[in-house]
């Protein structure tokens, strides 16, 4: 999203990568919940059935499907931190490309639902 203030000849963009390093303050007025939220998150991204490589490769393709460029850039060097390579990390969110392409495809049965209720 970029957003250009009035007046002037500078852009200012609603993403600052340096505002990942603020992410815990979101905790700041609700630390019980927050320490919940990070015991669970903490615990999803530990190796298990899937590798903790597999888990970051995951998270990268749901954040480009989601379209979180803070989670973009975290997941991007987690999985890069884990050993994937650009190849994987690029057949990654081409897995996202397809099933957001493919969710939205199989919207159209609504669509043809209505429409097909339709008389013209």
């Amino acid at each position: 999203m970029r957003i250009v203030m009035k007046g002037s000849d500078m852009a200012e963009t609603y993403y600052h990568p340096a505002d990942l390093a603020k992410f815990s303050n979101v905790g700041n007025h609700a630390p019980a919940l927050w320490e919940k939220f990070m015991g669970y998150y903490g615990a999803v991204f530990e190796d298990g059935a899937l590798t903790a490589r597999e888990k970051a490769l995951i998270a990268l393709a749901v954040a480009h499907a989601v379209q979180c460029p803070y989670c973009i850039d975290s997941y991007t060097n987690a999985a890069l931190e884990k050993g994937a390579d650009l190849e994987q990390l690029t057949e990654a969110i081409h897995v996202a490309c397809a099933i957001r392409g493919g969710a939205s495809l199989a919207h159209g049965i609504q669509m043809n639902n209505i429409a097909g209720d339709l008389e013209f």
